[in-house]
């Protein structure tokens, strides 16, 4: 990664999601939109990692990669994560290690049971990054799932959903910042966790208050 930040054609911004579920940092859309808008273009999306929650990349990005490894379970965890229906490219790195086989069998039989909402088969590429291999065949991998949703369509209805789901996001945040903004609502707020902690009273019914002052205000 040092190396690649060396190049001028490349930009790498590390960003932590801070406690933000789904794998990715909050702004990691907004940043997406800004790389986009200063001409770069292709923008890498990489998560923390994929577990039952962090598949938020597939609201940011127009193509998903789902890397897997061999020999460390990434099969179970791919069917409990639920990232068969997300996954638009499936790679099984490290192929030179043993149970590369297996993996893509299991795979190839998990992706007959998934259905995609555009019809799209996703394919499976073995690589071995450190070497190198399996790149060219990546790489031809998305752009015909690129020219693929250029034919279809399917890319607006994806970026009319991600879109959705960002108005969404800045909608929640403004409307808790707006409920909570003033020193009663705080104090009212502390006041309500006191009494759902000592179950004086359930937390729906708190939020039912809080909703209420607002309306009337």
């Amino acid at each position: 990664m040092q190396t690649l930040g060396l190049d001028s054609g490349v930009f790498i911004r590390s960003m932590a999601t801070r406690g933000n579920l789904g794998g990715l940092a909050r702004t990691t859309v907004d940043a997406v939109s800004i790389l986009d808008a200063a001409g770069y273009g292709k923008i890498i999306i990489e998560t923390v990692g994929v577990g039952q929650d962090e598949v938020e990349v597939v609201k940011a990005a127009d193509i998903s990669v789902v890397v897997l490894v061999p020999g460390m379970g990434d099969d179970i965890q791919a069917i409990k994560a639920g990232i068969m229906e997300i996954g638009d490219i499936f790679v099984i790195n490290k192929a030179d290690r043993e149970g590369v086989n297996a993996t893509e069998k299991e795979l190839e039989a998990l992706l007959s049971l998934a259905t995609h909402e555009d019809s799209w088969h996703p394919a499976i590429v073995k690589t071995v990054a450190t070497e190198g291999k399996g790149i060219q065949e990546l790489a031809e991998a998305i752009e015909s799932y690129r020219s693929f949703h250029l034919q279809t369509k399917s890319a607006d209805g994806r970026r009319r959903a991600i879109a959705r789901w960002r108005i969404l996001e800045l909608l929640r945040e403004r409307l808790i910042s707006q409920t909570l903004e003033s020193d009663s609502a705080s104090e009212k707020l502390d006041r309500l966790a006191g009494e759902v902690a000592s179950r004086q009273r359930d937390p729906y019914s708190a939020v039912e208050e809080i909703l209420g002052q607002e309306s009337e205000v």
